[in-house]
């Protein structure tokens, strides 16, 4: 018959704590910096998009830069505006606020480019019900975890 073999001292060693959820890849470090990196990389590629909408294939112009990065930093603040606001809302509100922002954003490209007003508010009012869908979905499916998180996935 087989035992197992004591240990040092006669000590158990201790079990691993129990994990719960998602293991946490990146440092607190990393946290702190994704927190301002990723508006300001997501607001300087939406003033990109929206600069290049506005100019329609025409040349690049001094102002067309001005309106680009206008429009990321505009972008920028509201993204941190609103990712302040909605970790204090509920599921319901805070996947609504989310929606809005998104929709916003899309009928604000849209409206640069060459599309008629009535397609803009169709393709944004699209995307906000389909995001709203989605969202409310994820909330709900992850309740312990949505109520700490910081921005749509």
């Amino acid at each position: 018959m087989t035992h197992a073999a004591p240990t040092p001292g006669g000590m158990r060693t201790p079990s691993p704590p129990a994990r719960t959820g998602t293991p946490d890849v990146f440092s607190e470090r990393v946290h702190r910096i994704a927190q301002w990196a990723l508006p300001a990389v997501i607001g300087l590629a939406y003033g990109c998009w929206a600069a290049t909408n506005r100019r329609s294939g025409a040349p690049v112009t001094g102002w067309n830069l001005l309106f680009g990065l206008a429009t990321a930093v505009a972008f920028m603040m509201l993204y941190i505006a609103v990712r302040a606001v909605a970790r204090r809302l509920k599921r319901e509100l805070r996947a609504l606020l989310w929606s809005v922002f998104t929709g916003a954003a899309i009928g604000f490209l849209c409206s640069q480019a060459s599309v008629s007003v009535l397609e803009t508010a169709a393709v944004s009012l699209a995307v906000a019900a389909g995001l709203f869908v989605m969202l409310v979905y994820h909330y709900y499916t992850r309740k312990g975890e949505a109520e700490n998180q910081e921005g749509p996935t």
